[in-house]
């Protein structure tokens, strides 16, 4: 998005055809936003270069999803790039400063993971104090792909430098297990290789030119093109320059922002706005946005005045339904109720959007999310068929738990599982004794068909890191911190 650097390239997108909806359940969804504006790609990578093949490959992109739709574990011929096998090919000099990254990283983890009670869960810590994630990580976005041969995990996911200035990156660690995770310090300057892969927008008129964070992410296929030639679509929150305030509301905690702003640096009571944004790849590594309807080349835009997302609109994470109806999940601050809410957009194509309203609010008073809930990962039952929606839940006091709800069509019928959370921070002195939440849902879909849980966790000594936590089986009313392999 900065058109002031001749390293970045954009190029035209044309009209992706929409489906038809066949049963449409709700009226709000009889007309559909359009608009003549053409979409434009911008590649923002660390690596600038952008192929011929990817430029093609662009031109035919559709918005029908490659095999299992929606499910967190897929089929690596199908889906994963060709990347994975090219690492023979990497630069020499990058790829031995990515072997001691990835060996002592795995260190660290492994003894993190296992030295006390008190690291329960942590799989994924900061990175080393030169690094570009030393200073903060979280918002995991993690996929599983598997084949006969071998599995692979990708995970996405938002780091900070120390020093300032600084702003929030968007990085790729992979893992052959989803535990023990490859990192790099820097960026990532080849088709396989891991470290930071997305910058903020340069543009001063950019709705993510403070800080970027995934949200979610789907892999798309080409009409025209099969087999490993898929596509990452990465739905992400972008912030400005641009900050909100929470009138009439005098909380005693302080809410996330980019760059480490907080009360005392930025003014109580105020955060950056944020937009949601779309970015495009076919390795996972090069990405390249497409601007949005919105001037700032975001998807949507705020609500107006009176309206319950009027502040900001954060998290947005699409869930494919069925050709020509993709749901968005995204949350708000409802100022006049002075809670944390989570809405639902609609798209035929994953570009332009509707919004249908608010679908869950605050829990009963006294409970884990009575200030309200936030950060949604949605996910398809593969068993029932219904929707399973994890979600970071704000007590009165500020505290972050995780709860869970269900819903029979993903819409506006969403129902708290149980009033109890499914995973509250640790005991005193561990690692993640303050807050836990951002969560993701991966479905395994082995002989246990257990899920997992990776989340953002903060100790009260202000160390953070990513965590993990599995279900008993199919049951998701309660989750337990990893604590190793069973053997």
């Amino acid at each position: 998005m900065d058109s002031s650097s001749s390293s970045l390239t954009s190029m035209a997108l044309p009209s992706l055809k929409p489906y038809n909806l066949k049963n449409p359940t709700s009226t709000l969804i009889q007309s559909w936003s359009c608009s003549h504006k053409p979409n434009t790609l911008t590649l923002v990578s660390s690596n600038h270069s952008l192929t011929t093949k990817f430029q093609s490959f662009l031109l035919h992109c559709s918005t029908k999803p490659d095999t299992n739709t929606n499910n967190d574990t897929h089929n690596k011929n199908n889906n994963e790039p060709n990347s994975l096998s090219n690492k023979n090919h990497k630069e020499s000099q990058q790829e031995e400063e990515n072997e001691a990254f990835s060996s002592a990283s795995s260190s660290l983890q492994s003894s993190s993971s296992t030295s006390s009670l008190c690291s329960r869960g942590l799989v994924f810590d900061l990175g080393f104090s030169n690094s570009w994630d030393s200073e903060d990580i979280g918002s995991p976005v993690v996929k599983r792909f598997q084949s006969d041969e071998e599995e692979r995990w990708y995970m996405w996911y938002h780091g900070r430098p120390k020093g300032k200035p600084s702003n929030d990156l968007i990085g790729l660690a992979i893992s052959s297990n989803g535990v023990h995770w490859e990192r790099g310090g820097g960026p990532a300057k080849s088709s396989s290789d891991v470290g930071f892969v997305m910058n903020c927008g340069k543009d001063w008129w950019g709705f993510d030119t403070r800080g970027i964070r995934p949200s979610g992410l789907l892999i798309m296929s080409s009409y025209r093109v099969r087999g490993s030639n898929a596509v990452y679509w990465l739905y992400y929150t972008g912030y400005g320059s641009e900050s909100v305030e929470f009138r009439d509301h005098s909380f005693e905690f302080s809410f996330d922002n980019p760059n480490g702003l907080n009360h005392e640096n930025f003014g109580k009571g105020k955060i950056l706005k944020s937009l949601p944004g779309l970015a495009i790849s076919q390795d996972g590594r090069n990405w390249a946005r497409i601007e949005g309807e919105h001037h700032s080349g975001a998807l949507i835009d705020v609500g107006k005045e009176k309206d319950w997302d009027s502040l900001f609109i954060s998290s947005p994470q699409v869930v494919y339904h069925g050709n020509g109806d993709l749901r968005m999940y995204y949350h708000s601050f409802d100022k006049e109720k002075g809670e944390f809410c989570i809405g639902i957009a609609r798209s035929r194509d994953g570009i332009r959007w509707l919004k249908l309203g608010k679908i869950m609010g605050g829990g009963k008073v006294g409970s884990f999310d009575e200030l309200g809930v936030m950060n949604a990962c949605v996910t398809r039952n593969k068993s029932g068929g219904n929707y399973v929606m994890v979600y970071e839940g704000v007590g009165s006091n500020g505290r972050r738990c995780i709860g869970v709800a269900v819903s029979p069509d993903g819409l506006m019928e969403w129902v708290r599982v149980q009033d109890e959370a499914i995973l509250m921070p640790s005991d005193e002195g561990c690692w993640d004794d303050k807050d836990v939440g951002s969560p993701c849902f991966v479905y395994m879909d082995n002989e246990e068909n257990e899920w997992r849980l990776y989340y953002r966790g903060v100790g009260n000594g202000g160390r953070v890191g990513i965590g993990m936590a599995v279900s008993e089986g199919k049951d998701i009313r309660s989750f337990r911190r990893w604590t190793g392999f069973h053997v």
